[in-house]
C-alpha cells in the first residue's frame, strides 16, 4: 500500500506527464476530474490541483492541511515554488522554478534551514562569498551571508537585503549538492539531469 508521501509523490510525477491518475489509501485519493489531476483527503477535502492544460502544469496547494508541509517538499523536489499569495479559497499556485545546476531545492520549516547554516558555518572557511546555501529573494537566488535566531526569528543577511521569518514558516531554499569524484572522472558516463 502506498504511504502518503509515495502518493503525493506519484501523484505529482503523473501530473509533471500529463498523465490521468487514480490512486487511493485509507486518507488520501488522487483522480483526474475535468483535465485536472486532484489530491483529496477524506477527512480534508481537495488539498492540491494540477493544472494539466498548460506547459508545464502548475499547482494549486490549499494551505493549512495536514499535508502542507509534505506537499511543499514534494513540489520543491521537482523545482516548483509557491508564487503569489492565496486565492480566495486559500490555494496558493505553485510554479516551476530555474534552479542553479549543481543545487537542491528545499521546502522546510524555516528552523531546518537554521541548522544547515549552523553545520555548514561550523566547518566553512569565512573567505569570499559562501555559495552552499542560496536562498530565494527579489525573483532570484542569493547567497546567505550570515543567518541568526533569536526569540523564534530567524534574520538571514544576503548580499544586499535581511529577511525575517518565524522558525515554523515554511521557506524554499537550496544546498549545494556534493559532487562525487566518479562524475569528475566520467563524464560521460552519467545522463544529464
Amino acid at each position: 500500500m502506498l504511504t502518503n508521501l509515495d502518493l503525493m509523490r506519484t501523484f505529482v510525477q503523473s501530473s509533471l506527464q500529463n498523465q490521468d491518475v487514480l490512486l487511493a489509501n485509507p486518507e488520501l485519493q488522487a483522480q483526474t476530474v475535468c483535465n485536472n489531476n486532484q489530491l483529496t483527503a477524506k477527512k480534508e477535502g481537495v488539498l492540491a490541483i494540477a493544472k494539466l492544460k498548460e506547459t508545464p502544469p502548475h499547482f494549486l496547494v490549499k494551505a493549512g492541511t495536514s499535508s502542507w508541509e509534505w506537499m511543499n517538499q514534494v513540489l520543491a523536489e521537482h523545482n516548483f515554488l509557491l508564487t503569489g499569495e492565496a486565492d480566495k479559497n486559500s490555494f496558493y499556485q505553485f510554479r516551476t522554478c530555474q534552479v542553479p545546476q549543481g543545487y537542491r531545492m528545499h521546502c522546510t520549516k524555516s528552523v531546518i534551514l537554521w541548522r544547515a547554516w549552523w553545520k555548514y558555518s561550523r566547518h566553512a572557511a569565512q573567505l569570499g562569498i559562501p555559495l552552499d546555501l542560496l536562498i530565494r529573494t527579489r525573483a532570484s537566488w542569493y547567497p546567505i551571508r550570515d543567518l541568526v535566531i533569536s526569540n523564534g526569528v530567524l534574520y538571514i543577511k544576503t548580499l544586499g537585503t535581511e529577511l525575517q521569518v518565524h522558525a515554523d514558516d515554511l521557506i524554499t531554499w537550496l544546498s549545494k549538492t556534493k559532487a562525487t569524484p566518479q562524475e569528475f572522472t566520467q563524464p560521460s558516463a552519467r545522463p544529464a539531469r
